[in-house]
């Protein structure tokens, strides 16, 4: 890392030469000094008032589920997806509904892993606020039986990361993190800004907070995500959603490049502005797609419903219908194993959305059959979404 690229006198933090030679950032605790010019204020403005749409949806929908799972799944394969794995939402859905066969890309079980992770921290949010505890709990769940999962999953880091294109060296390294001690007080300091009722709006709260986590950047593996998921943590935590609807890495791979830049000039030359821009720009735009994405996915569950009720079909294929907007791909064995209920049943609702055209047979076998509906897989996935198309 070239100290030569961060301003000492705005940076928020400091450079420092480590015995082993090599210079390593040290953050300052939170909160930094903020001007907020008018413009700034303005786009707070509009991200808590797009934050504050989506909080209401989640307070008058009979039935968050339909919605907090799919978006679940979605945010697991987007932000597992910065880290560069290839896993889609296609892959999730079918390694998910048959476990015991062979993932058709290797890396899923890493983004099987987010959502086990992301649906963890929520359950536990109930008992822990956002915290070391929480975030060594979450990490050991996200970083179990993958990669980075030798790298003392749940476990702080006590050896030396850093940052860069692949294959170089310390001295190389476009960030180096805070050494060990220095990280640990770094993190302690971050937890207690948290815990200390900060007096910045929730949302500049986030902001400040993920910049810090990624900077400190405590584990060997899977920070990023782990950063990540700590902004619905304590949005929800803050009372600033009702239900965990809002996700960011959507726009943060969108706009990869400016993600990690705004980061980075964070450090080289304190532009919290920037930083906090970007991130109010994000909670603003993925809160308004958001409640576009759910009243397409709302729309959706009601005409299939209407479908299967409509005939004759057996009183198990409703529940199903239910079901397929968790996971898209089923197979008969696995919904009677999961439900208690006998083959036959299963097989008879499958069969009867197979004959009205809500699944379809994927695999061509007569045996260890897995029925796809291809309508809700692109609708989740985004592929049919409102403003799918939308780079911005």
């Amino acid at each position: 890392m070239d100290p030569n690229q961060f301003d000492n006198s705005i940076s928020p933090g400091r450079c420092v030469r480590t015995p082993a030679d090599y210079w390593a950032f040290v953050p300052n605790p939170l909160p930094p000094t903020l001007q907020i010019d008018w413009e700034l204020a303005g786009l707070l403005a509009e991200a808590n008032a797009r934050l504050g749409e989506l909080s209401g949806l989640g307070r008058t929908l009979p039935n968050p589920h339909f919605l907090i799972q799919p978006y679940i799944r979605r945010e697991a394969v987007l932000s597992s997806r910065i880290e560069n794995t290839q896993a889609g939402m296609d892959d999730l859905f079918f390694f998910e509904a048959d476990e015991s066969e062979p993932p058709r890309v290797p890396d899923v079980r890493e983004v099987a892993n987010y959502v086990q992770a992301l649906k963890r921290g929520l359950e536990r949010l109930k008992d822990l606020p956002v915290s070391g505890r929480l975030v060594r709990e979450i990490h050991e769940r996200l970083m179990r039986g993958v990669r980075g999962g030798l790298a003392t999953p749940g476990e702080f880091r006590r050896t030396q990361n850093w940052i860069g294109p692949p294959g170089c060296t310390l001295n190389e390294a476009t960030f180096v993190p805070p050494p060990f001690d220095e990280m640990i007080e770094a993190f302690s300091a971050w937890e207690k800004y948290l815990n200390d009722a900060p007096k910045e709006p929730v949302l500049v709260q986030c902001a400040l907070m993920h910049y810090q986590f990624e900077v400190i950047h405590p584990f060997i593996d899977g920070n990023g995500r782990v950063g990540r998921l700590m902004i619905t943590f304590l949005l929800c935590e803050r009372g600033a959603l009702s239900q965990p609807l809002l996700y960011l890495s959507a726009f943060f791979e969108r706009h990869r490049e400016e993600y990690y830049r705004r980061l980075l000039s964070v450090s080289e030359r304190g532009d919290w502005r920037g930083w906090i821009e970007f991130f109010l720009r994000g909670v603003a735009k993925q809160a308004r797609e958001a409640c576009e994405n759910a009243s397409a996915i709302l729309s959706l569950h009601d005409e299939l419903l209407d479908r299967v009720r409509s005939g004759s079909g057996p009183r198990i294929a409703p529940r199903i219908v239910d079901h397929l907007f968790s996971n898209p791909v089923v197979s008969i064995p696995n919904l009677a194993r999961m439900w208690k209920r006998k083959y036959p049943s299963i097989q008879r609702g499958v069969e009867y959305l197979e004959k009205i055209g809500i699944l379809k047979e994927f695999t061509g076998m007569r045996r260890n059959r897995l029925f796809w509906a291809s309508d809700i897989v692109d609708i989740l996935s985004g592929r049919s979404s409102p403003g799918r198309t939308d780079k911005s």
